[in-house]
């Protein structure tokens, strides 16, 4: 006698043969569908895991990226421009300042005016001086005086006639001595006396010939001579008193002004800076290694924040070394060197309106095509 098989439980359900026809599912569905609950859990682990996936490569990717791409090197600079000392050629007191900071000046405009008055005293002592030369040197010039020529001409005559005396004095003084009638000694002070009115005679007519002639080429020379000099002193007094109204070089704008009214000054000591806003480059200080191939001609990009921080196109005109105060040091005993400093003047290819000395410029200096 055949035993059926006893009962088995699957899923909470009772069968008690298997060859009855299996309950149809809850809800209603076909035979032969999987039920909707057990694909909506395999779907939303694929998207699951494709999401973590692309997750992963873009952070790999971004972190390749990150490692391997050339850091920035930024470079800063600032904005310069042809600076002008003005200063004085002499001392005094400054009188006026018309030049305010910040103004735009005129070539040839007024910026200060110096009070010196022992210079004004020393020209008008040489402007008399010159006039007593010009004096002196129309006088030789004229030549001598019909006067002077009359009085030396009777100086002549004057002296002629006491050598005659002289002469008479000394024959008679002499015939008497021969024969006792004088002695030696009246015969010696005649002697002197007709010698000295010889001489005095002499003299006479070379002053005579002296005045006739007239003053020599020398004397002319040295009286036109001693004109030219008082002239030249006038000159350089003059020039010094120019100097005390001082004056713009160039158009230019006052940068700084360094003195006040009823301050005294000295020569050589700069008053006035004026800047030539014409005339704006922009100036970096690089280390020699970062101008390795750097050459004047290459073009670079810039960004001046004091202009709204947009890219402005340089070139560059010079490169030259500083001093041997401007460098970098190595801080390794070995296996390193000292780099030197080098200045590079770039200049706007374009104009740029506003840029002035002071402001801030930087560039990526690896991003920067040359």
């Amino acid at each position: 006698m055949e035993e059926n098989p006893a009962p088995t439980q699957t899923g909470g359900a009772t069968s008690a043969d298997p060859s009855a026809p299996a309950s149809p599912p809850a809800g209603g569905a076909p035979d032969g569908a999987a039920p909707p609950s057990a694909a909506a859990p395999k779907s939303s682990a694929r998207t699951a895991a494709a999401i973590v996936a692309v997750s992963v490569a873009a952070i790999v990717g971004l972190s390749l990226w990150f490692l391997v791409r050339p850091e920035p090197l930024l470079v800063q600079g600032e904005a310069d421009a042809t600076r002008i000392d003005v200063a004085a050629r002499i001392d005094g007191r400054i009188a006026t300042r018309p030049a305010e900071r910040g103004a735009n000046v005129a070539a040839g405009a007024v910026l200060l005016t110096i009070d010196n008055p022992e210079l004004l005293t020393r020209l008008t002592e040489a402007q008399a001086a010159k006039a007593v030369a010009a004096a002196d040197f129309a006088r030789i010039r004229a030549g001598t005086r019909a006067e002077v020529i009359a009085s030396r001409k009777a100086q002549v005559a004057a002296a002629d006639a006491s050598a005659k005396l002289a002469q008479q004095t000394y024959d008679r003084t002499q015939q008497l001595t021969q024969r006792d009638f004088a002695s030696v000694q009246k015969l010696d002070e005649a002697t002197a006396s007709l010698d000295v009115a010889r001489r005095s005679l002499e003299q006479a007519k070379l002053s005579y010939s002296e005045a006739v002639a007239g003053y020599t080429a020398e004397e002319r020379g040295v009286a036109e001579a001693a004109v030219a000099k008082a002239e030249a002193a006038i000159g350089t007094l003059e020039a010094q008193v120019r100097e005390l109204t001082v004056t713009a070089p160039v158009a230019a704008q006052v940068y700084e002004v360094n003195t006040e009214p009823g301050e005294y000054v000295s020569p050589g000591v700069p008053l006035v800076a004026l800047v030539d806003l014409s005339d704006v480059w922009l100036r970096f200080d690089l280390r020699e290694d970062l101008v390795n191939g750097l050459k004047a001609g290459d073009h670079f990009t810039v960004r001046i924040p004091a202009l709204g921080d947009r890219p402005v196109e340089v070139e560059v005109r010079t490169i030259a070394t500083k001093g041997e105060y401007a460098g970098w040091r190595a801080t390794r005993a070995t296996g390193d060197f000292d780099l030197r400093t080098f200045e590079v003047r770039a200049y706007p290819v374009a104009p740029l309106a506003g840029l002035r000395p002071g402001m801030s410029a930087y560039a990526d200096w690896r991003g920067s095509a040359r």
